[in-house]
């Protein structure tokens, strides 16, 4: 998800009263539930930061790590500011054992809201390379963004004004949220079941179907599947649809990854072998020039194509 989703995420689940168990407790779930993304600057080296995104900072040792050097340093900043006079005066005392168990918290949510979209997270890195998807919200949810953001302040004006229970309406929030995605993992699952029963209808030896969340309408799911033969499509999935005639699947589009010519131009490409890594529905098409394009079903239609392609050109002979 994005970074804003994780910073309120976190923050939300303080104003159910975690964030009142230590000096800098609200720091620590935010700073936790941000910190994986360390490995963002791997983006400078391009298309094969597609293989080093998401792994080792989100995985195991990650994990287990990561929360000792936030709590840490947060401890460094609050001896810092005490020796130079500069601590707030109503900051609560620093309780190591909270500070840590609350980094822990925010570091946690981290993973486990990225295993919510289709991008993918390596959970187990690295002991296993193995990507998980959840398909269960877009990367930027605009519900959960005005959920998160408009709950958390409505906590803060409770606190601030000695209005009302913040700590309750801290705790509402937080169980909205999470119901919302519960109620978003139900949609995906009816529809992928429904993919499911459609390719044996169509007679299709089914690989793999998946319900792609889209941007806004959360009820809606862009339908991607594949057959074991190498043909792939897509279709419209709408719960509140009217009714009308189901999809019509056909076996006219193939991946084109069982082209024999692959394997070669693929092993002397560092940025294929990491985009082919990190893809889970890869898409392949020859030119006529011999040149090599990789995509991703799951981007065709991004905004950001490039970064989900890669180009191949054809090999020089001497």
């Amino acid at each position: 998800m994005d970074n804003l989703t994780h910073s309120f995420f976190a923050a939300t689940i303080g104003q159910t009263g975690l964030k009142k168990k230590s000096g800098l407790g609200m720091a620590a779930l935010v700073i936790g539930a941000n910190i994986p993304d360390i490995d963002a600057t791997c983006t400078l080296w391009g298309t094969q930061s597609l293989a080093m995104r998401r792994g080792l900072t989100h995985g195991p040792l990650g994990l287990l790590i990561l929360p000792l050097l936030v709590t840490g340093l947060l401890l460094l900043l609050d001896r810092w500011q005490t020796r130079r006079g500069t601590r707030p005066v109503d900051r609560l005392p620093v309780h190591k054992g909270w500070l840590l168990a609350l980094s822990y918290i925010g570091t946690l949510t981290h993973p486990l809201l990225d295993w919510m979209n289709s991008y993918g997270v390596r959970l187990l890195e690295p002991f296993s390379s193995r990507w998980f998807y959840g398909d269960v919200l877009f990367i930027i949810d605009l519900v959960l963004w005005i959920l998160l953001i408009g709950g958390y302040f409505w906590s803060r004006r409770a606190e601030k004004r000695s209005t009302g229970n913040w700590r309750r309406r801290g705790g509402v929030i937080v169980a909205s949220a999470c119901a919302y995605i519960l109620v978003n993992g139900a949609i995906t699952g009816a529809a992928e079941a429904q993919g499911y029963r459609l390719l044996h209808d169509h007679h299709f030896d089914a690989q793999e179907v998946v319900a792609n969340p889209v941007p806004l309408a959360f009820w809606k799911r862009h339908m991607l599947w594949r057959t074991r033969d190498g043909a792939y499509g897509q279709y419209a999935y709408d719960p509140l649809s009217s009714g009308g005639d189901a999809p019509v699947l056909r076996r006219d589009r193939y991946t084109g990854m069982d082209n024999p010519a692959l394997p070669a131009m693929i092993a002397r490409d560092r940025d294929a072998q990491a985009f082919l890594f990190w893809s889970r529905l890869p898409l392949a098409q020859m030119q006529p020039d011999g040149t090599l394009i990789l995509r991703d079903q799951r981007f065709l239609n991004a905004a950001a194509v490039s970064s989900f392609t890669v180009t191949i050109p054809p090999p020089r002979h001497p």
